[in-house]
């Protein structure tokens, strides 16, 4: 039996402690928040529900099957989502990958020889993407694992000779291969998911959206919730309201934490958080990681935050549903002079497209009866205008309020006269994601997207070790893209390497 100390109960955290103290460890979890979950959480205001962060996830399978190795599958009622398409040019919600592709045609016909072209080299990554009914190969051993890789092993050549041609490429790029810049078609393709995320992955992203989409009806507070009652059980300990301050070494060896000013012995620590503020906050002493490491991570690229606005409606499901129809919908409608990089225009968010999220339209309990709740998110410039303010208390509230209200007349144009209807309003920044995640700059998936701003070599590697030995990290953190995916990854791996 092994003492193993984790910080942080996001979705990597209690996963791996789960996974740990079913093994028979002492795990004790150090959770800074007052309820678990992270970026998977959420929280009630005036008896309306919303998401902390995560509203879906992809992976399905491998979810599902850490949900049942758990032993909590049968507690989560997992639902699979669905995504409505809104522009001036195209409107649908589309239930397959060629689905997507039909509406994109009739909504361009003039460009069918341009589309032509695009989606015969996108038909090519797609096929390539593997089985979403199998989970990732991080997840097995021995002939499951095989298994899990067989896909990618008879695929090998067509799956190098694609890396080597869109690995590095940007999403960007590749829509300028078909589109000319600043047309709707290159807007559209450019901006699906991350910025300048990889062209390999953009196929993936559109058919996954369909195909492996999925959220959880009672919330993302209700499966933390429960994965942290079944840590409990097996014998774990969950101290919230517990920040740890420091991560102790001895000889170039995690041995423990510091939190409130105590003390706790480890044999292995893992940091379920953030990758920089770990190595370069946490740990107290930095002497065996060279300054060009140091240099290195504290450098590299994040991924980019996001606003977020929560709304609660006097409108009930019911009325809300006419003008979303589902309960997740995508505009596509960035205004002239749109530009994600552009952080010092005060203007941002009266130009960017808003997406619509409502957790009472997938699940009426989250909020009270004949009303809705309503959640509006933009990805946000890096540090926008002098990060919100410069640390200057009065400005920051000034430019959130006017975010917010930028993004509620974006909101509009789905549904009108929204104002009439708002009985609650708040709104989360990057800066408010980073005070409650400690994700650096609010950072919604880990490192950046964008393939020539990697962290790691091995876009698609698990890289749970650090240079202390018996540190780990834990979390999404240990994977380029992170997400999801990527902290139940580094929880598998952590549990495997610890004996």
């Amino acid at each position: 039996m092994k003492k193993v100390i984790i910080i942080g109960s996001g979705i990597g955290g209690l996963i791996a402690g789960n996974l740990l103290a079913k093994k028979g460890h002492q795990v004790t979890i150090f959770e800074s928040h007052s309820r678990p979950g992270g970026y998977t959480a959420g929280f009630y205001r005036k008896g309306y529900y919303f998401e902390s962060g995560t509203v879906s996830f992809e992976a399905s399978a491998s979810v599902f099957k850490a949900m049942k190795e758990i032993g909590v599958f049968e507690k989560i009622d997992f639902v699979k989502q669905k995504i409505r398409f809104v522009s001036e040019d195209l409107e649908g919600t589309p239930e397959t990958y060629d689905d997507y592709k039909k509406m994109i045609y009739t909504a361009f016909p003039s460009d069918k020889e341009k589309l032509d072209t695009l989606f015969s080299d996108l038909d090519k990554i797609v096929g390539l993407m593997g089985d979403v009914d199998k989970p990732m190969p991080f997840l097995c051993s021995g002939l499951e694992m095989l298994t899990s890789m067989l896909h990618y092993i008879v695929n090998s050549p067509k799956l190098i000779k694609l890396s080597k041609q869109y690995g590095r490429m940007t999403s960007s790029e590749f829509a300028a291969k078909y589109f000319e810049k600043d047309s709707k078609l290159f807007k559209l393709f450019s901006g699906f998911g991350y910025p300048d995320m990889p062209a390999m992955f953009l196929g993936g992203a559109i058919s996954g959206i369909f195909s492996d989409y999925w959220t959880v009806k009672g919330g993302m507070q209700s499966w933390a919730d429960i994965l942290a009652e079944n840590f409990r059980k097996q014998g774990g300990e969950l101290q919230l309201d517990s920040y740890v301050d420091k991560i102790i070494t001895k000889n170039g060896s995690a041995v423990g934490v510091s939190c409130k000013n105590n003390v706790y012995d480890a044999d292995y620590v893992i940091s379920a958080g953030d990758y920089k503020k770990t190595l370069l906050k946490l740990l107290d002493d930095k002497s065996f990681i060279s300054q060009e490491l140091q240099d290195n991570i504290d450098k590299a690229a994040v991924s980019e935050g996001f606003f977020t606005v929560y709304l609660g409606l006097n409108m009930s499901n019911e009325e809300l549903g006419k003008y979303m129809r589902v309960p997740h919908v995508f505009t596509f409608n960035n205004k002239p002079g749109y530009d994600i990089y552009n952080s010092e225009d005060s203007e941002f968010f009266s130009k960017t497209s808003v997406s619509f999220y409502s957790p009472s339209m997938v699940n009426p309990k989250h909020a009270p009866e004949g009303k809705s709740s309503l959640m509006l998110q933009s990805i946000v410039p890096y540090h926008w205008l002098n990060n919100w303010g410069g640390g200057d208390k009065d400005v920051y509230k000034q430019l959130k309020k006017k975010a917010m209200e930028a993004m509620i007349i974006g909101a509009t144009g789905l549904i009108p006269n929204l104002k009439e209807y708002i009985a609650y309003r708040d709104a989360a920044t990057p800066l408010t994601y980073e005070r409650f995640t400690h994700n650096t700059a609010g950072a919604s998936s880990a490192w950046s997207w964008n393939p020539k701003k990697k962290f790691y070599k091995n876009t698609m590697s698990v890289n749970i070790k650090t240079p202390v030995k018996n540190l780990y990290i834990g979390s999404c953190w240990a994977m380029q893209i992170g997400g999801v995916p990527g902290a139940l990854a580094a929880a598998y791996q952590c549990a495997k390497n610890i004996k």
